[in-house]
C-alpha cells in the first residue's frame, strides 16, 4: 500500500459511484492574528492498495507547529478487504476534516505514518499578521 497524494482543500467529498471530488487546494493562508484555528480544514490521503495489502492496517496523522511541536495528533485502523480484481489497485481515499491549531506564522507540516511508518508529509505557510490591517474591523483569525 501506498500514498499517491496527500493535500489540504477546502472540500471534499466521495461521489455515488466512488470518485474522490476535492475543491479548492491550497499550501498557504493568510491569518489576521495569532494564535487562531483555521476551521474545518479537510484533509486528503489518497490510499492505493493492491491484493497484497488485505487486513488490518494504521494511519497515523501528525500536525506539527513550525519549531516542531506537536500540536494536534490522530490514529486509526482501517481493515482493507480483498479486491473484485486483485490484479488492479483499488483507491482508498481518507478525508479528515480537522480544525487546524496555529500558534505562529511559519511553515506548518502534517505528517502522515502508514503502519507505523512515515510515508507522506504535506505542509503549509501560515503566513500572520501585518503592520497594516489586511481588511480593516476584521476580527481576529482567518482571513483568506
Amino acid at each position: 500500500m501506498h500514498i499517491s497524494f496527500a493535500v489540504f482543500a477546502d472540500a471534499a467529498n466521495l461521489s455515488q459511484e466512488g470518485k474522490l471530488n476535492v475543491l479548492g487546494v491550497f499550501d498557504a493562508v493568510q491569518v489576521a492574528g495569532l494564535p487562531t484555528i483555521h476551521p474545518r480544514t479537510h484533509f486528503i490521503v489518497r490510499l492505493k492498495a493492491n491484493g497484497d495489502d488485505v487486513g488490518q492496517h494504521s494511519l497515523a496523522f501528525r500536525w506539527l507547529s513550525p519549531h516542531e511541536e506537536e500540536l494536534w495528533s490522530s490514529t486509526g485502523e482501517m481493515n482493507v478487504a480483498p479486491a473484485a480484481n486483485p490484479m488492479y489497485e483499488v483507491d482508498l481515499p481518507i478525508i479528515a476534516v480537522v480544525d487546524l491549531p496555529l500558534n505562529m506564522a511559519g511553515q506548518y507540516t502534517m505528517q502522515v505514518a502508514l503502519d507505523g511508518k512515515p510515508s507522506a508529509t504535506a505542509r503549509l505557510f501560515v503566513n500572520g499578521p501585518t503592520q497594516t490591517p489586511l481588511v480593516v474591523g476584521a476580527p481576529s483569525g482567518m482571513v483568506s
